[in-house]
């Protein structure tokens, strides 16, 4: 079965665009499962969270269905990658504390994804999905975005996407629902490296960088390159124990 490969064309750009996620909240994952043997970081795209589960789990199998992707993750002793479909990965049965989607079950065949975690999951197994739909710097800042690129973008995005515009709500969730915390990642981030997100975007691999060099150049007058701000990018998450 073919994936959306919306990333592996641009695998660097993302590993060094995109954020990880809240150690405290990746903790309050760990501390939800029922052991601390083994995590499946399914998705792990080029392994933000894997790395961060390694700090909480014995050993984890990281997987994404990109090859590209994979091939820009940073090495680690307790985290083991894969080449692998989160719908179809080669885990034992039985043999998980923690699978973990962060920021990619918008993309995956749920049926299939979900059959594949109540196979490898142990009793009590926690499954969790995490994502940041939004990011909010300032007024001007947001409103620059919201009109030189999500409006040109918003036909662009795929039908996955609207579903971690939607707070993952909307997805059906085995199990018996957990409620996390609120929780935020935080950035101090440069002009350029919010420029790298936004370039990093699936919708904006779609039609083109060339179509928002404006947008671009408007977003370097008011935000240059070398000035940090602060990034806010509320986090979503559904989690539930099978």
């Amino acid at each position: 079965m073919s994936f959306p490969d919306l990333f592996s064309g641009h695998a660097k750009l993302y590993a060094a665009a995109r954020p990880t996620y809240p150690e405290r909240t990746i903790a309050e994952l760990a501390a939800l499962a029922p052991g601390r043997g083994l995590a499946w970081d399914c998705g792990t795209g080029n392994g933000q969270a894997a790395r961060l589960l390694a700090g909480h789990f014995a050993s984890v199998v990281a997987t994404d269905a990109s090859a590209e992707q994979i091939a820009q993750a940073e090495p680690h002793d307790r985290v083991r990658f894969a080449v692998e479909a989160a719908e179809d990965c080669s885990l034992p049965d039985a043999s998980c504390d923690l699978a973990l989607a962060a920021q990619c079950i918008h993309w995956f065949d749920l049926d299939r994804f979900y059959a594949q975690v109540r196979r490898v999951l142990k009793p009590g197994g926690i499954v969790a999905a995490l994502g940041y739909g939004w990011s909010f710097v300032d007024p001007e800042v947001d409103a620059l975005v919201a009109r030189n690129f999500l409006a040109p973008l918003d036909s662009y995005w795929a039908a996955g996407n609207r579903l971690i515009m939607e707070g993952y709500r909307t997805i059906p969730f085995p199990g018996e629902e957990v409620r996390l915390s609120p929780a935020a990642i935080h950035l101090a981030w440069t002009g350029r490296q919010f420029a790298g997100l936004i370039r990093s975007w699936s919708a904006t691999q779609k039609l083109g960088e060339a179509a928002l060099a404006d947008a671009f150049a408007k977003l370097a007058a008011l935000w240059p390159d070398d000035q940090q701000r602060h990034v806010v990018m509320p986090l979503v998450s559904r989690v539930a124990r099978l």
